[in-house]
């Protein structure tokens, strides 16, 4: 059987967000990145750019992006003080929090040339800062094309 050649193949995604938590979902962009790599087996690798974004997986239907909206707002509420807002003054140390719970990066196996993900679960990146922001995703896809 022919060896075919590993390849890596690397894009940046640009996201505008509201005011946080707000969520966008990836999955377009991610299966169009994916398509124009070839990359029919092998991994993606995606990090968030700031310290107050994250990347995670969701079913992106309203109630859950509500849910999980509140879930956040519950595990580092905007209205605590924050070590951060003493130094910078700038009100957004919940997010800071809030985006580290989460985690700024995200990696997914590619198979058949498709993410190997479940059929309501869809890539999303969230602006957790107390301001809109354009969201950086920064992606390398690695695999072979054959």
């Amino acid at each position: 059987m022919p060896h075919s050649t590993l390849i890596q193949y690397g894009e940046d995604l640009k996201v505008d967000l509201d005011t946080g938590p707000d969520i966008a979902d990836l999955s377009s962009p991610m299966e169009a990145l994916l398509k124009r790599s070839g990359i029919q087996t092998g991994v993606m690798w995606a990090n968030v750019v700031g310290s107050t974004g994250s990347l995670t997986t969701i079913e992106f239907e309203p109630g859950v992006v509500t849910d999980l909206k509140a879930a956040i707002d519950r595990l580092a509420p905007r209205n605590l003080p924050y070590a951060h807002e003493l130094a910078w003054h700038d009100g957004n140390g919940h997010s800071h929090v809030q985006a580290a719970l989460l985690g700024p990066s995200l990696n997914v196996a590619i198979r058949n040339g498709r993410f190997a993900l479940g059929t309501w679960q869809q890539m999303v990146v969230i602006n957790h800062d107390n301001r809109p922001r354009q969201r950086t995703i920064a992606v390398i896809l690695m695999g072979r094309r054959g």
